[in-house]
């Protein structure tokens, strides 16, 4: 039998000739074996290490450690892997009470050198006295706090992280309620007075109770974008920001909560379609047809402040309301606020927000645009 015609092949000269390609760059090693491209390596959980101590509050640790562990569940639902890795941990380990009876079970404080990539968060509540007193605790942070990615309290625990020298020349917040002991027993820390979470450096501090949420749905929007975080807030029912911006408490929440008859009601009154104006003591006493010192001494007992502060907390709070609402110029904010000049309304934001006023409209506007 005759051998069948023979299959054309390439040419190998002149212009129709194919030069052989080599295969590609990964399937080559030395020439000759293949090995396959190795899979994407899948990213390692962040660790989120919660501190506690006797009396604790629940709310300061299960709200924090609720927003991540919604964030991995949120995450799972993409079919990707978990963000996060939750720790509890004490200073002596086992079961540890908190103040509502409810005891949770923790670890042993780890070691300070494992915990490179981690977010450390301190807890608050009645026995953060006790906390501060815990030498093998505060020596611990001391430690651990220069080995962390963030170091975070919620609440008092501010306290703790204040006693460990970890606050010092910082700024920092706390309970509204507890701002006066915290200043009295650690004058070195930058207090804010109401803000719902400030950063500094890789230290966060929160303000009372539910502000831990806000901190940490930040904290995931920094890690992983604002989509997710907005995920966990819906899961969670709350704002991924407070409509009321970062104010802990209102001014004139405080006067209506006293008598409207009473100095502070009488004062809120008078004040309220006067901010555009230039207002002294003197004014508001005169108004009053009050002394001075017995006006300071009514206000004061009736709200907590004195009466040149709660004229200033008023204006702060017209010039957020402006911010929040819709884009308006810093300009008219100043003229509808009464604060005299941009420089004035941005020391008070910075002194009492720890923002300035341009950061809190990008930050709270329902337009998310700087004025």
């Amino acid at each position: 039998m005759k051998p069948g015609p023979m299959p054309p092949q390439p040419p190998t000269c002149g212009r129709n000739a194919k030069t052989p390609q080599p295969p590609p760059a990964h399937r080559q090693i030395n020439e000759q074996t293949y090995i396959p491209p190795m899979p994407a390596k899948p990213p390692t959980p962040h660790t989120i290490l919660m501190v506690v101590f006797p009396d604790f509050l629940l709310l300061d640790a299960a709200g924090p450690l609720q927003v991540f562990a919604m964030a991995d569940q949120e995450a799972a639902k993409a079919q990707l892997t978990p963000r996060y890795r939750l720790r509890t941990v004490s200073t002596t380990g086992g079961l540890i009470t908190s103040s509502t009876g409810l005891a949770v079970q923790t670890e042993t404080l780890p070691r300070p050198a494992s915990l490179k990539h981690t977010t450390l968060i301190v807890a608050g509540g009645d026995g953060t006295e006790g906390a501060m007193r815990d030498k093998r605790l505060i020596r611990w942070l001391q430690a651990a706090s220069r080995q962390v990615a963030r170091c975070c309290s919620v609440c008092t625990g501010a306290f703790v992280l204040a006693q460990a020298g970890l606050l010092d020349g910082r700024r920092a917040v706390t309970h509204w309620q507890d701002v006066p002991l915290l200043r009295q027993l650690f004058p070195q820390v930058h207090l804010l007075d109401d803000a719902i979470h400030v950063r500094d450096g890789h230290v966060h501090t929160s303000a009372g109770v539910t502000a831990g949420i806000d901190l940490c749905l930040s904290l995931v929007e920094a890690d992983h974008g604002r989509a997710l975080s907005l995920r966990v807030a819906k899961r969670l029912v709350v704002p991924l920001r407070r409509a009321g911006g970062q104010r802990q408490f209102s001014a004139e929440l405080l006067a209506q909560e006293t008598d409207q008859e009473g100095v502070a009601g009488q004062l809120l009154q008078w004040l309220k379609p006067r901010l555009k104006q230039a207002i002294n003591v003197a004014d508001m006493a005169h108004a009053l047809a009050l002394s001075e010192r017995t006006l300071h001494r009514q206000v004061l007992a009736q709200t907590g402040q004195t009466p040149a502060r709660f004229l200033a907390n008023l204006r702060l709070e017209r010039a957020c309301r402006l911010l929040e609402t819709a884009p308006t110029p810093l300009k008219r904010v100043v003229r509808e606020s009464g604060f005299g000049s941009e420089d004035k309304m941005r020391r008070c934001f910075q002194q009492r927000l720890g923002v300035s006023p341009g950061d809190y409209a990008w930050r709270f506007s329902s337009g998310r645009t700087r004025s």
